[in-house]
């Protein structure tokens, strides 16, 4: 850098998460409030231009506008294909962001492979591993095509000219994080080097017709690593989350320019890849243990797609003054909200016991409408009485006892219904207008109602 650069160029302090720009570090961001954000890098100067573009363009009426299909690439995926609106976008850039180890790499080979058979074009960039290491996974996947090229590179220039010399028609980049720009002073993964590799990767796309995916890292939130404008950039957030120590994944579109919003497709881990599941609720409720306290079983919604899961809970005595309340798959702060509600309500001395409270299948549910499951569940525990197996309950639950209403009920019916349930406690004021045959409704307005219907 010479004298004269630098003497144009400034230091910066830049937020890690949400961009915002200081003159002066400070230990909380005074935008998103966040501690221990500011990074230090050096901000070179934009060219300014006073010379007036000629119009290339001009505003078109509504009404003459020409709409046609857009193009696109099946993965072989049915889920995949429907929860991309039916398959990848040709021109489309799309980031795939999970935890460490969660199968994001395994997941983008399976996508490569199923295209690369097709006949397309993918050029996988791995730069976080070498050629040799990517090559030994895929062998193990048994994914081998010749339309599918490695290339170990973290230095966007040289991914550049290499992708305007193939000229793939899917791009894969592994990850942003890693990658850099030559001309920007800062390391790679800071704020700036993110921005402006996304709107790079954006050009590529849109000018070449490619197909791109960028996979991208997380914080310890659970929050996409990097500046916000990344998600607004591309056209599809795709989010692959699940617990590692069971087998399945939830892949999630947060964002969708050619297709739904809040669906979710269900992957299995298996020693040759990821498998799609066709039917998760059969397969969450295959170890389901009839007829034992604690146990209740729930129509939940993961985005617009209706699951039966099995929420179990465990009421012990404690031996400590200091009760422990531990939960998987539900918020802490929820799960004390209603206890205390059904202290109060029924008047259990829970507060003399530990409780746990579990969601089977290594699922996160932050829906409200799994509330009345959760209390009936730590009912039955406490009182050591088992509910009706051949039941669902389904409800929100308020601080002062009432059962309050949960959208789309009926697809969560027919969903139960279709797994064998013949009976169903739900909120009273759900029946209303709804019509449904073949299963009998039980409505409640209150805590004390459910508990009384199906344990007394």
């Amino acid at each position: 850098m010479t004298s004269s650069t630098k003497s144009k160029s400034k230091i910066v302090w830049i937020c890690q998460e949400c961009g915002n720009r200081q003159t002066k570090w400070t230990g909380s961001c005074s935008a998103c409030n966040q501690w221990n954000t500011f990074v230090q890098e050096v901000e070179m100067p934009r060219r300014h231009t006073t010379v007036r573009q000629p119009l290339v363009s001009h505003p078109i009426r509504l009404d003459q506008v020409q709409t046609q299909d857009t193009p696109r690439y099946w993965t072989k995926l049915s889920q995949c294909d429907r929860l991309l609106g039916g398959g990848v976008v040709v021109g489309s850039l799309s980031l795939v962001a999970g935890d460490p180890g969660i199968g994001k790499s395994t997941l983008m080979l399976h996508l490569a492979h199923n295209l690369a058979i097709q006949g397309l074009r993918v050029l996988y960039v791995c730069g976080e591993e070498s050629v040799e290491q990517t090559a030994i996974r895929a062998r193990r996947l048994k994914m081998i095509s010749d339309q599918i090229y490695f290339y170990n590179e973290t230095h966007f220039e040289q991914i550049q000219s290499h992708v305007e010399k193939l000229q793939p028609q899917v791009l894969i980049i592994d990850s942003i994080q890693i990658l850099y720009k030559g001309e920007i002073p800062s390391a790679p993964g800071s704020v700036t080097q993110v921005r402006e590799l996304a709107s790079a990767f954006m050009h590529l796309a849109k000018q070449l017709g490619i197909a791109t995916f960028l996979i991208g890292h997380v914080t310890k939130s659970g929050e996409i690593a990097g500046p916000r404008v990344l998600e607004h950039i591309v056209d599809v957030v795709l989010e692959f989350e699940g617990d590692r120590h069971h087998g399945y994944r939830i892949l999630r579109a947060v964002k969708n320019r050619f297709g739904p919003t809040d669906d979710i497709v269900l992957f299995q881990m298996h020693v040759e890849g990821l498998k799609e599941v066709e039917n998760p609720s059969q397969v969450f409720l295959e170890e389901r243990m009839r007829e034992s306290p604690g146990s209740v079983i729930v129509p939940t919604l993961e985005g617009t797609r209706p699951l039966l899961i099995e929420v179990q809970a465990l009421v012990a005595s404690s031996a400590f003054a200091t009760s422990s309340r531990k939960s998987t798959g539900l918020d802490p702060n929820r799960l004390s909200l209603l206890l205390a509600v059904l202290e109060k309500r029924m008047g259990y001395t829970l507060h003399r016991s530990d409780v746990f409270v579990a969601v089977t299948g290594g699922l996160k549910i932050v829906e409200p409408g799994i509330d009345l499951a959760v209390l009936l569940a730590i009912s039955s525990s406490f009182c050591n009485r088992a509910v009706d197996a051949e039941a669902v309950v389904m409800g929100e639950v308020g601080l002062g006892g009432e059962v309050r209403s949960i959208a789309r009920v009926e697809q969560r019916l027919k969903e139960a219904l279709q797994m064998g349930f013949q009976r169903c406690v739900l909120p009273k004021r759900n029946l209303k207008g709804l019509s449904f045959q073949g299963m009998e409704l039980i409505g409640v307005d209150r805590v004390e109602e459910a508990i009384d219907k199906l344990l007394h």
